[in-house]
């Protein structure tokens, strides 16, 4: 079994953003992931840190993952994935469902792995988490004082030879 810790943090929300990971596998082998953005949410960093965990377990793998975010785990553990997307992804309330785009991400990872989600207080001991929100903040903070800065628009060059603008 695999466990992935993650965190989002924003300096504002929205704000610079950072987000994080710490992947720990079956031998205790632990690898940290984290990234940010310029100007985002703390739900938008919360979900994309499990994203980019997920993205690097293989697809059959057994996970459980760890994270102080209700948010995200709720959306799991009490079936509000199931109803957004039953809902043509509105909420129970008609609104359009938030930050959708990762939501479909995440939906398209958990559906190849066994994941097992788990809430953990924040900033209440917990070494990984803590290390989690150590990296995130610490990336958001120099995303705020623009020691990092979102890369520009790329051109890239699709398989068919069509050109497009994407920003990574």
């Amino acid at each position: 079994m695999i466990k992935i810790y993650t965190d989002g943090s924003c300096l504002g929300n929205p704000g610079a953003g950072g987000w994080a990971a710490v992947i720990v596998d079956e031998k205790n082998h632990r690898e940290e992931i984290f990234g940010g953005e310029e100007h985002t949410t703390n739900n938008r960093m919360e979900l994309t840190a499990a994203i980019r965990a997920l993205e690097k377990i293989s697809a059959t793998s057994s996970v459980e993952l760890f994270t102080d975010s209700s948010y995200l785990k709720n959306a799991f553990t009490n079936g509000w994935l199931v109803r957004w997307k039953s809902n043509g992804w509105k909420t129970a309330t008609k609104s359009p469902v938030l930050n959708k785009d990762l939501w479909q991400n995440l939906d398209e990872l958990i559906s190849t792995r066994d994941v097992k989600f788990n809430w953990v207080k924040g900033h209440a001991g917990n070494f990984f988490n803590e290390r989690c929100d150590e990296l995130a903040r610490t990336t958001a903070e120099k995303f705020q004082r623009g020691i990092l800065k979102n890369p520009p628009p790329q051109e890239k060059i699709l398989p068919q030879g069509q050109l497009s603008l994407f920003d990574f």
